[in-house]
């Protein structure tokens, strides 16, 4: 299967994007080679293959909550930009 400039050209349109014309042949190559290879995969045989639901046998592997303090307030305060006292300063939002 490949496809021709006019639709890489509508492609491109409906996607609202621009290309010159040496973009165009690149997508246009580009786009074959992706259908080409789509071509290739349905010449497998996949009847027997039963359908992925999951990319591993692992579900729902948690680790426990437990809350704690990471950063102290003293530490955070280092990092900030703009600070007044305990606080950090920042722009005001509401007039």
């Amino acid at each position: 299967m490949s496809t021709d400039i006019q639709t890489i050209r509508k492609l491109a349109h409906l996607s609202r994007l621009e290309f010159n014309e040496e973009k165009e042949q690149e997508m246009l190559q580009d786009l074959n080679k992706i259908l080409n290879w789509v071509d290739k995969l349905r010449e497998l045989d996949t009847e027997s293959i039963e359908p992925l639901t999951h990319m591993s046998e692992e579900l729902n592997v948690f680790r426990e909550d437990v809350a704690r303090n990471t950063v102290t307030h003293e530490e955070a305060l280092l990092n900030a930009p703009k600070k007044d006292s305990d606080y950090f300063r920042v722009p005001k939002v509401l007039e």
